[in-house]
């Protein structure tokens, strides 16, 4: 899919089954969070679309103009916590790729769970500058994990991850997920005034 190609998000707002909505792709990899509470919210690397998609529409397919599904719709998807949320329709709706969906229903047919990959670390959600800010306390690089083997200590700001810029807190953490365990990925990152380059492979998450 690329940006601007037609898609219909299938669905029943508000109880109306069998509710199509045309639009586009409006956008690719959108760093946006889906989830009912600021506590309980998971990063999803999204479809942007202005089809639109109100409660209702939330697990309905996401199809291109042959009828395959790309994706899955949220409704209860905002753009984080740097912007006000909001749900429904208001010419930005969101889908999980059905990549993404697919790996996850995989995982959970096999395994029970789904699993992740991570880095070992934890990010300052609050940082506002470019790139993402290991969190500055004690804490925040996982004794052994893969950010502690390689190197990486809390403060660095990580800027891009296999050659993909990196911008804020949330991009990374869709970027790592987009990956899978045992992956091994190359991390650019700043200490101080110095760019730094570090190789790890991603652990399962906890």
């Amino acid at each position: 899919m690329a940006v601007g190609d037609s898609v219909i998000a299938i669905g029943s707002p508000l109880g109306l089954t069998g509710t199509v909505t045309l639009g586009i792709i409006s956008a690719k990899d959108r760093a946006v969070t889906a989830g009912e509470s600021s506590e309980e919210n998971s990063f999803i690397n999204a479809l942007q679309t202005d089809a639109a998609i109100n409660p209702g529409n939330s697990g309905g397919p996401l199809v291109d103009a042959t009828g395959a599904v790309i994706g899955v719709n949220s409704a209860i998807a905002s753009l984080g916590s740097n912007f006000n949320s909001q749900t429904g329709s208001i010419g930005l709706g969101f889908a999980i790729p059905i990549n993404q969906a697919r790996k996850t229903a995989d995982q959970l047919i096999k395994n029970g769970k789904a699993t992740y990959p991570v880095m070992g670390i934890s990010v300052d959600m609050n940082y506002s500058g470019d790139g993402a800010l290991i969190a500055k306390n004690a804490k925040a690089i996982l004794a052994g994990g893969p950010a502690a083997k390689a190197g990486m200590k809390a403060g660095d700001i990580i800027t891009s991850i296999d050659g993909r810029a990196i911008t804020s807190p949330e991009e990374l953490i869709v970027a790592i997920r987009a990956q899978n365990v045992g992956d091994t990925i190359e991390v650019t990152f700043t200490r101080g005034k110095e760019v730094k380059t570090a190789t790890m492979t991603l652990t399962a998450g906890k």
